[in-house]
């Protein structure tokens, strides 16, 4: 512990705790003495009546231990450990751009507590030249959410079960990156052999979309692939069973859901059974509807957009059109094996010619 620190605690308790006699002075000795690189550690011992003991906090596995020196005390024969706890940081460990993470596992439940050692933490990494700070805080502990705020955190993003706030230390602009700014929808264009189309009508629509039959949509969901997802969602709301075949467009929006961006991928299927099951949860009703039929209806006809997506469909349909298949291929960047879109006219396995 700086010696600046010692002599605000010593000065910031006298007054309170007048009848401790120290085991230990607070001079300028190794054992008070910061070295770089190395943190304290701490451990308890029990002490006479009126004494207090300065000792080392044991560190976390792998980690250098993010921790001040603990100070023990009796008052009256009664051991109080609120003071130790007050003189403690927050376990942590460094990201690798040079921020900390804190451990959301092992975080006080007494916001006074949290508070104390969240700012003792704070002028730590300071000192330390840490960059940005991530806290994720359960739902369990959601009345630690006030003491971040106060203490300058911004919010970043929140999911079911917790909220993780975020604080840039140095001067200037925050370097963190932003929230998610997109969600990712597919529709799935599914057309048997009698060139019949798969469509459904939704059970809650804006009211100028009451009645059309459209083709199955849905959001996919985290750690879903695009292909996949769309074979989830057609199975979800008509009972059909299908295998992907090709995204044959993609349309960007903004401003679509919480100031949100959108990314809608429409994906060409080859059904597998036949038998509708409606998924009477989110679908009025669900049918095998004619090419023809689907395409006269009044709202995709009126529809720049609708009417585009069906032509390139029908275009794909007689091979005059390309998609993008879905490819496996690993990186040595991270080490993870990612699904590469790309058109592959001249593969021996293509079924389309191109323009």
């Amino acid at each position: 512990m700086p010696m600046c620190e010692i002599a605000h605690v010593e000065n910031t308790y006298s007054t309170q705790f007048s009848s401790f006699r120290p085991l230990v002075e607070a001079k300028s000795t190794p054992l008070f003495c910061s070295c770089r690189g190395m943190s304290p550690k701490a451990s308890h011992s029990s002490t006479p009546n009126n004494t207090y003991v300065l000792k080392k906090a044991p560190s976390s596995v792998g980690e250098e231990k993010l921790g001040a020196e603990n100070l023990l005390y009796q008052i009256n024969g009664t051991n109080s450990s609120l003071f130790s706890r007050n003189l403690r940081m927050l376990d942590a460990f460094d990201d690798e751009y040079g921020g900390v993470i804190v451990d959301s596992e092992r975080l006080p439940a007494n916001p006074n507590v949290f508070a104390s050692m969240l700012r003792f933490s704070i002028s730590h990494w300071k000192a330390k030249e840490k960059k940005g700070i991530w806290l994720k805080l359960p739902a369990e502990k959601s009345d630690l959410v006030p003491v971040a705020v106060t203490e300058g955190f911004e919010y970043h993003h929140a999911e079911r079960g917790y909220v993780m706030l975020t604080y840039w230390l140095p001067e200037g602009p925050s370097m963190l990156p932003a929230n998610a700014s997109h969600q990712v929808g597919v529709g799935g264009f599914v057309i048997n052999d009698k060139n019949e189309v798969l469509v459904v009508q939704e059970k809650y629509c804006a009211p100028p979309f009451t009645g059309l039959w459209k083709i199955p949509t849905g959001f996919i969901v985290e750690s879903e692939e695009i292909f996949t997802g769309a074979v989830r969602e057609v199975e979800e709301e008509t009972g059909i069973d299908t295998e992907f075949v090709e995204v044959v467009a993609f349309r960007h929006v903004h401003n679509v859901a919480f100031e949100k961006s959108d990314l809608f991928f429409i994906c060409m299927l080859k059904p597998l059974s036949t038998q509708i099951m409606v998924d009477d949860h989110e679908i009025q009703a669900a049918k095998w509807m004619p090419l023809v039929e689907f395409m006269e209806q009044p709202l995709i006809q009126q529809d720049c957009m609708f009417k585009k997506v069906i032509d390139i469909c029908i275009a794909r349909l007689g091979k005059r059109y390309c998609g993008l298949s879905v490819h496996r291929l690993a990186s040595t960047f991270d080490g993870k094996t990612s699904a590469l879109y790309y058109n592959a006219v001249d593969s021996q396995h293509s079924n389309c010619t191109g323009n």
